[in-house]
């Protein structure tokens, strides 16, 4: 998988310097699940359960963990897709967590979503101009429909396809075609913020590498802030210019991605980055084995949430949570050890 180098997502290696875009303040996501023979019984599911962290204008901020841990879920809260039990999101200076929807509306022009599936993502009973151009139409930006399918043919342009394709259904397009549907509909109203929901996890290794790269080429070209959720270590290590790993619903590391892949601190996070395969067979790697399954987000542990596993546990860990601290100016860890 050939990607470009030396973008512009790599090159900010301050971000603490730059201007907050989005900051989430003790976000927390609860789903309520009914079971039993005539569903009586409640349990809660703490999807997200208390994450802080900032998101800088013109970084790529990658979010990583083992399916199950909150990243979608922590995405779609962030663009109020999901009400948020508890906590605070402010974007641009501007507290969003209960605004109404006649404002949040507005809002929308400026946070957009990459959708995982490009397959289930597009509606196939439309044609795709009429996919990408239904936000125009709903932000009243072109009423006139020859300057809506103009723009359209602009943002197929944009992203790699020909304009003709407008007037053509999702059924008719390939997977990594579909996602640069996904991907000119997300730009159709100008956004400064892109959450990109495993937008290539879908996808033939062949054509992954070409998605990121056209994201790059988006980010260089319009200025846009991602936050880009994936489980590819390696993807995210190439668009990133930092890197927050959840597990089970918290933060456990955030570190800027030159840092984070060469002095992993966190023990979960150096488990993580032990399971990524290398291409030298002449390098020898030493594979770090997590005990046990992850825990249920239903019953989940007390203390540190990953004390059961950790292969450093200690004490203090099944009884205290460790909170997310600064260990250096650009790195934070949720961990006993520090």
């Amino acid at each position: 998988m050939q990607m470009q180098t030396g973008t512009a997502s790599q090159t900010n290696e301050k971000p603490e310097t730059a201007k907050k875009l989005v900051e989430i303040k003790d976000l927390k996501k609860y789903f309520s699940v009914t079971s039993g023979t005539f569903r009586k019984n409640t349990q809660t599911v703490r999807a997200v359960d208390g994450v802080t962290f900032d998101v800088f204008k013109g970084e790529t901020l990658g979010l990583v963990g083992e399916s199950g841990c909150g990243k979608s879920t922590l995405g779609r809260c962030i663009l109020r897709l999901y009400e948020p039990t508890s906590g605070e999101i402010s974007f641009d200076g501007q507290n969003i967590t209960q605004l109404k929807s006649e404002y949040l509306r507005s809002l929308r022009r400026r946070m957009q979503i990459i959708f995982q599936d490009p397959y289930a993502s597009l509606n196939p009973r439309m044609t795709v101009g009429n996919i990408i151009g239904e936000a125009l139409v709903i932000h009243k930006l072109f009423a006139d429909i020859a300057e809506r399918q103009k723009r359209v043919a602009e943002l197929l342009s944009i992203v790699g396809l020909r304009p003709e394709a407008l007037f053509r259904y999702p059924h008719e397009f390939s997977g990594g075609q579909r996602q640069r549907i996904g991907i000119a509909r997300a730009l159709a109203v100008d956004p400064q913020f892109i959450v990109c929901d495993e937008p290539v996890s879908a996808l033939d290794v062949s054509i992954q590498a070409q998605i990121v790269n056209l994201l790059q080429d988006l980010q260089a070209e319009f200025g846009l802030t991602y936050l880009f959720i994936a489980h590819d270590l390696m993807i995210v290590k190439h668009i990133s210019t930092r890197v927050a790993v959840m597990y089970l619903g918290n933060i456990a590391e955030v570190a800027p991605s030159s840092e984070l892949y060469v002095d992993p601190k966190h023990p979960y996070t150096r488990a993580l980055l032990s399971a990524v395969p290398i291409a030298d067979p002449t390098r020898k790697k030493s594979r770090i084995m997590l005990k046990g399954e992850i825990p249920s987000p239903i019953n989940p542990p007390s203390g540190c949430k990953f004390h059961p596993r950790c292969p450093e546990v200690m004490e203090i860990c099944s009884e205290v949570t460790p909170p997310l601290i600064h260990i250096s100016e650009k790195r934070q860890v949720a961990c006993h050890l520090y």
